[in-house]
């Protein structure tokens, strides 16, 4: 619900309130008693939960209602229905005080090492369905809620004692919030704290459903959810067709509206009022609009009756009205002799199935009648609304509904339709991508008309030729389905056994522990950054408005309080340069952090850090350089070492002059990245005796860590601990950036001598953090007329931001990725581009990934320029063992471990490349307004395995207990470490001790427990990790060996406890410790693979469909494949993401403005692969790797770019589809087609233009005359 404040000396209002003294509630079936004035009332039930619980298994991930990692189930009373209905619900939005004598479960509650796990956490664990585990505990109990509400024959009583609420008027003392599902904040954060919140969502009246004899009254309280499914019982109810489609297809609709557990608090009302109060972009407005919903408003003493796009007109919502009633007619008893009945709603999102907001949505009604004379059908009594295309609110375009009533369909007159609601759907000033907006409004209209009249090609309707693929016509609707195919080897058991990750059930029972989860210290203070707006400017002052928030600042700590000794530093890297922990005197920077402000609450916090007034000034200061032009200008780069440069391969001169055709300074560009893992950048401080300190940091560097703190605070190395247990995923974004928040957190807790908690909320990660680095490429190739290419030279600008940070590394590993293919001759040029930016990191395949796909797009170049199948072109400059070793001379291996084209014939093969590639021609040439592409593409990836501390001790009773230098981020390195050490200790038995791997624990990474524990990244850190254990594990089997042999000689078989147990008598050390470094044969490596995707497209909207994806990736020996095969998955999930759905935005000053959930579109059930198949292939050629294995976690990355080539083949028929005579084939199929390319980029390059051409076309042809719908 919307926000209504009241101020001290406005006492008009008074509003009907249920008055609770004290909040009752059970959670995971213990009472619990919450008095008011006990805790604020701005608390939220995932708060509570959180800090005065026991419960932790509800995670923080977004606060927005967006990812699901808080949701839990609530058991509700409702006094309307005296019956208790059970939801799943956001824990993170509803707030503690709404949720009296309610009963929550979390996951805790389903099951737990104490009880016993539940099913749904068995089968999560027993299929591998958690990786990182963070946002494990939120999807059991969404899995829960849906069976709990599949089946309703058992429906639980109504509790005894449950009553319906008092009745008083609301105080107008002070400011207040009025709510129903306190939604809201997920979109449009409170910006202060609110001295009361009335929740009105108890009130009987407003969640009142009344079925009167034209239509249904929704209580303005009622919940999204409920509403749709009333409206889907009335439509099945009704024997009329004209009601029974207008309820169905509006339900239909609100069901792609956020997502379940939001529309289960989230109510009908406060949508539209957010649609009055903030001009949000709402859905369900729109469709109202189009189907005549009235409201019913209470203003001061009167009540009203309006319409709702009159509703929608009027000012703001004062403080003296409130929204009572929507009023939704249902059309049944509208009906007039021989005439017909039509309502369509649509919706164009980056989500087609819900959780994102429409760039533009639309419902159409009216009446068609046939006119005898000529067969032409005629519309009447037409309603036409349009929404969210940028405009302050729905409309109906009324001159469209004008022009088209009472006419003969005919292509001329849709033609003219589609002129006018041009002139009608005008974005206002600031909105992005407004004619692609236009574009798709007017491609929903032509939706809609199409159907009646003759002659036009139906866009809804398409024929399915494919029929490998699928056989329905609704692509968007096909059930996900998938095929995972691993092989497991005997050789070195359980090493190669797909079994469950360590300790899995843990993180689907919410007991696994991450940083935030451990619990807050005595005295326990909170911070968050301040972080500057501008990228370049002197900070003159830091002040705070005068707000309740405001008065929650404790302190505010900054560079002013680095001891004496220490230095103002935030994070460094391998290279020597250092990033400044606070931009003081001068921000570098948008998302620098100015200082931490520090309070008792972590909410308190964040909040208080919005009241933060920075004045700056940037007199003498030169403009800042945000772009790589702007760097190149300015001559602003970073150096690359000269180890890390990439070389040159051949002569370009000479390749070029052998070339029969050339493609001369073409361009490509890719945007960057968030890392978007679960958990958000934590740490925690704890100060210590003789000035140490001890931090807990969700890190995959907690070495250099230690380091970096050390410094700011000028102590020694010795006198820092700090302990990573796991992280909520990372992706790399906790490899250097996580130093700020861990240094930060440190020295607030330094300076106050107080334990110091920060845990970023998702909008201040996603501004600061970085994320993976932008390019821009030009590029000149020469090739022959087969295909072959002969010589290619780059010039790439990087965008590495305000400090080194790992950039040096960027450069060579681009130029790896580009190397998968032989260019006959390589040349570039590469600027790594200082800009004051946030500092750019690596980022799952850094640099592998931008590299691979700039390949991609130069053999796509010369295919079209040559007019040859892509593939052929591929095919062609794959290399031969020898070109291979020229490319990659430390790399290469031998010639037997050169798998790659038997891995690329045989995908050909098992995805049917040759037969579907025909069928898509054959669907692209029988479909006009929907078209497919489907490419395939190879992988190959350098590894890089680093030296890797590990520790395995055998305590006396036979368990076991080891440690190593890699982090577990929910790669499973615990998992193969495991198996590893099972492995290697039951060498002293000829078939093993498989046995073991129940009494192996695998401790968490501490610096001052298992020094030089490294970077954990480039997915090589769980096989040196392993091969460090495994060195370990053999030093013990050296000192077991004489034992055993002599306990065999006196009893025979011999048992583990029994030869510890010896072991221990005789004094054995039963502790060793390994460090474990590549030789030469081992530094690096290279990973193949190779990826088939096949997409289709819409014309009218852009909207992209992932149809099929094939995946064979070689793992060698897999040290375990059902791990390994969820890496590459969701490696390859990651990777459609960056190159097709996330869109990374700064504004003008450099700052991330894509930063929620809301703006920020990572790939999600509906815009994943609808067929999704993945192969590892075995292959134990690779006697250098540590038991023949070789990476999995990061490489699949790379593939994603097959989505990125399937979407240009579809672009291309697209072209053509309406290719006007005088544009010339080359400039048809070839285009620019950049990283990312969502659907609004799609729908540009198909044309905005293209059903005004197709309806031209008709009318000069006089074909759409007229059509007998």
């Amino acid at each position: 619900m919307a926000t209504t404040c009241w101020g001290k000396k406005d006492h008009h209002h008074r509003e009907a309130v249920a008055a609770v003294e004290r909040v009752v509630f059970a959670l995971n079936g213990e009472r619990y008693e919450v008095a008011a004035g006990e805790v604020d009332p701005s608390t939220t039930l995932l708060e509570f939960i959180r800090t005065r619980t026991p419960f932790k298994g509800p995670k923080l991930g977004c606060g927005e209602g967006g990812c699901g990692a808080c949701v839990i189930l609530v058991a509700k009373y409702n006094p309307n229905t005296d019956e208790v209905t059970e939801f799943n619900a956001s824990s993170c939005l509803t707030l503690l005080y709404s949720i009296h004598f309610c009963s929550i479960i979390t996951t805790e509650g389903l099951g737990n090492t104490k009880v016993g796990f539940h099913a749904i956490q068995k089968r999560m664990s027993g299929f591998h369905a958690s990786q990182c585990g963070f946002c494990t505990p939120g999807m059991c109990m969404s899995i829960f809620s849906s069976l709990i509400n599949a089946d309703k024959s058992k429906k639980p009583e109504p509790p005894k004692g449950f009553s319906k609420l008092s009745v008083t008027e609301a105080e107008s003392e002070s400011s207040v919030k009025v709510v129903v599902g306190n939604t809201s904040t997920g979109v449009y954060k409170d910006q202060d704290l609110y001295d009361k919140y009335i929740d009105i969502a108890g009130i009987p009246e407003l969640s009142a459903i009344v079925r009167k004899d034209k239509g249904i009254e929704f209580g303005a309280a009622t919940s999204i959810s409920k509403t749709i499914e009333i409206l889907n019982q009335e439509s099945e109810s009704m024997s009329s067709p004209n009601g029974s489609v207008v309820f169905r297809k509006l339900a239909e609709h609100m069901s792609k509206v956020a997502s379940p557990f939001v529309r289960n608090t989230a109510s009908i009302g406060g949508n539209i009022i957010l649609a009055n109060k903030y001009s949000f972009r709402s859905d369900i407005a729109t469709i109202l609009i189009g189907a005549a919903a009235t409201v019913r408003l209470q203003v001061s003493s009167k009540t009203l009756h309006v319409t709702l796009e009159k509703f929608l007109e009027q000012p703001l919502l004062d403080h003296s009205t409130l929204l009572l009633s929507i009023f939704i007619p249902h059309w049944a008893s509208d009906y007039q002799r021989g005439s017909g009945f039509i309502f369509e709603t649509y919706r164009a999102a980056p989500r087609p199935l819900g959780n994102a907001v429409s760039y533009v949505n639309s419902a159409f009604l009216g009446h068609i009648s046939l006119d005898k004379s000529s067969g032409d059908n005629v519309l009447t009594n037409l309603r036409l609304a349009f929404g969210a295309y940028g405009t302050e609110h729905a409309i109906r375009a009324t001159k469209v509904e004008e022009h088209l009533t009472g006419k003969k369909l005919t292509a001329s007159v849709v033609l003219e339709a589609v002129r006018l609601l041009r002139e009608t759907i005008v974005p206002m000033e600031g909105t992005t991508h407004p004619e692609y907006r236009v574009s798709v409004a007017v491609g929903f209209l032509f939706s809609f008309l199409s159907p009646l009249c003759k002659g036009m090609t139906e866009p809804v309707k398409t024929l399915n030729i494919s029929e490998d693929l699928v056989d329905t016509d609704d692509v968007r609707n096909m059930p996900l389905s998938s095929r995972q195919e691993t092989l497991s080897g005997d050789e070195y058991k359980p090493v190669g056994d797909p079994i469950k990750k360590y300790k899995v059930e843990l993180q689907a029972s919410g007991e696994a522990i991450y940083v935030d989860d451990i619990p807050a210290p005595k005295n326990c203070l909170y911070g968050e950054f301040i972080y500057s707006t501008q990228p370049l400017a002197y900070v003159k002052s830091i002040k705070f408005k005068d707000s309740l928030a405001s008065k929650k600042v404790i302190t505010l700590v900054g560079a002013k309080d680095i001891p004496t000794g220490g230095r103002n530093i935030g994070s460094t890297f391998l290279f020597g340069d250092e990033e400044p922990l606070f931009g003081d005197p001068i921000a570098e920077f948008a998302g620098q952090a100015l200082g931490v402000v520090i309070a008792e609450t972590q909410r308190y916090a964040d909040m208080a850090a919005k009241q933060a007034v920075v004045e700056y000034s940037t007199d003498g200061l030169k403009p800042p350089i945000l772009t790589v032009e702007q760097a190149v200008q300015n001559n602003s780069y970073f150096q690359v070492p000269p180890e890390r440069a990439p070389k040159q391969v051949g002569d370009f001169s000479k390749g070029m002059a052998e070339a029969d055709h050339k493609i001369m300074s073409e361009e490509v560009k890719l945007a960057s990245q968030y890392y978007f893992y679960m958990e958000t950048q934590t740490a925690l401080a704890i100060p210590d005796e003789d000035n140490t300190m001890t931090v807990y940091s969700s890190s995959q560097f907690p070495e250099l860590a230690q380091n970096v703190i050390s410094k700011c605070l000028g102590i020694p190395f010795s006198s820092v601990r700090v302990i990573t247990r796991r992280a909520g995923g990372g992706f790399g974004g906790k490899a250097v950036r996580s130093l700020h928040i861990a240094t930060a957190a440190a020295l607030c807790a330094h300076t106050l001598r107080r334990p110091v908690r920060m845990y970023l909320n998702r909008n201040t990660d996603m501004i600061i953090v970085g994320g993976r680095h932008p390019m821009k490429v030009r590029y000149s190739v020469g090739f022959k007329s087969d295909g072959k290419i002969t010589a290619l030279h780059l010039d790439l600008l990087i965008n590495a931001g305000i400090s080194a940070d790992a950039s040096p590394v960027i450069p060579g590993t681009t130029i790896s990725g580009l190397k998968k293919y032989n260019w006959g001759a390589l040349s570039f040029d590469i600027k790594l581009c200082k800009t004051n930016n946030t500092s750019k990191s690596v980022m799952r395949a850094p640099g592998d990934t931008q590299g691979s796909f700039i390949a991609e797009a130069i053999i796509e170049h010369v295919a079209s320029v040559l007019s040859l199948d892509a593939n052929t072109v591929r095919q062609k400059n794959f290399h031969t063992y020898d070109s291979l070793v020229l490319f990659y001379p430390d790399s290469a291996g031998e010639s037997s471990t050169y798998t790659l084209h038997s891995i690329f014939n045989k995908l050909a093969s098992t995805s049917s490349y040759l037969q579907r590639a025909e069928s898509v021609k054959k669907f692209n040439g029988s479909n006009m307004w929907r078209k497919r592409g489907i490419s395939s593409i190879p992988l190959i990836f350098k590894a890089e395995p680093r030296p890797a501390p590990g520790r395995v001790s055998v305590l006396n009773d036979g368990s076991i207990v080891v440690e190593v230098g890699g982090i577990e981020l929910g790669q499973g390195l615990w998992t193969k470490v495991q198996q590893m050490t099972a492995f290697a200790l039951g060498q002293l038995w000829p078939k093993g001790c498989e046995d073991l791997l129940d009494r192996i624990r695998v401790l968490q990474s501490d610096t001052l427990n298992l020094i030089q524990g490294g970077l954990t990244a480039g997915s090589t850190s769980s096989e040196s990790s392993c091969a460090a254990t495994l060195q370990a594990c053999n030093m013990l089997i050296d000192r077991l060996k004489p034992v055993m042999d002599k306990l065999q000689l006196q009893s025979g078989i011999v048992s583990w406890d029994t030869l510890i147990s010896q072991a221990s008598q005789e004094n054995v050390n039963l502790s060793a410790s390994a460090y474990w470094v590549p030789d030469q044969d081992s530094n690096f490596y290279l990973n193949y693979g190779a990826g088939t995707s096949e997409i289709e497209i819409d014309l009218l909207t852009g909207a992209i469909t992932i149809l099929r994806s094939d995946l064979i990736y070689d793992c060698g020996k897999s040290l375990n494949p059902a791990v390994d095969l969820g890496q590459i998955e969701g490696s390859f999930i990651q990777g459609i993401g960056f190159f097709i759905y996330e869109e990374h935005q700064t504004n003008s000053d450099g700052l991330v403005i894509s930063n929620s959930t809301w703006d920020y579109k990572i790939p999600s059930v509906d815009t994943i692969p609808k067929q999704f198949n993945a192969e590892i292939l075995n292959t134990g050629y690779h006697k250098h790797r540590v038991l023949s294995s070789k990476a999995s976690g990061e490489p699949a990355v790379v593939l994603a770019a097959s989505v990125h080539c399937a979407l240009r083949e579809a672009i291309r028929a697209a072209r053509i589809e309406f290719a006007s005579s005088s544009e010339s084939r080359s400039s048809l199929l070839t285009f620019q087609l950049d990283v990312p390319a969502p659907m609004t980029v799609v729908k540009e390059l198909c044309g905005l233009d293209i059903v005004e051409k197709y309806l031209e076309d008709l009318s000069s042809r006089g074909v759409a005359t007229a059509s007998s719908s």
